[in-house]
């Protein structure tokens, strides 16, 4: 594991960063003001550019007394089986977002998860990273 992925606020930096990076290019090709999807599929594309291994709408169920249970969670993107990307078109990042991603990474056992917001005027300012 390199250097930068070994404290918790360097877990999987590197890694991150590439992901921002494509979400950067997504939107300064797009802009501001389309559905997510638009932004997941072409944000899949980035990533596969620069061959970022990554799954697209991960089916995420819940383990339950022994019992998978199908609660309908689907990750967006998980990213090198290590990231979890949530990507949103909102006004804002509202609390519910960061609440279900913490869900997600709690279900699924993953450390980092990135909340994109491509509805905003500069991708920074919709970026959340969250780490467990």
């Amino acid at each position: 594991m390199p250097e930068s992925d070994r404290s918790a606020d360097g877990l999987h930096a590197d890694l991150t960063q590439q992901i921002i990076a494509c979400a950067i290019e997504v939107h300064r090709e797009l802009g501001p003001g389309l559905l997510e999807s638009t932004y997941e599929a072409c944000l899949c594309f980035e990533l596969a550019e620069r061959s970022v291994p990554f799954q697209r709408q991960v089916p995420l169920p819940v383990l339950y007394k022994g019992m998978l249970i199908d609660c309908d969670y689907r990750l967006d993107l998980l990213v090198a089986n290590r990231v979890i990307v949530e990507i949103k078109s909102a006004d804002k990042l509202h609390p519910v977002f960061t609440a279900q991603l913490l869900t997600y990474l709690k279900l699924s056992e993953k450390r980092v998860g990135l909340l994109i917001n491509f509805n905003v005027k500069l991708v920074k300012d919709g970026l959340a990273r969250v780490v467990c």
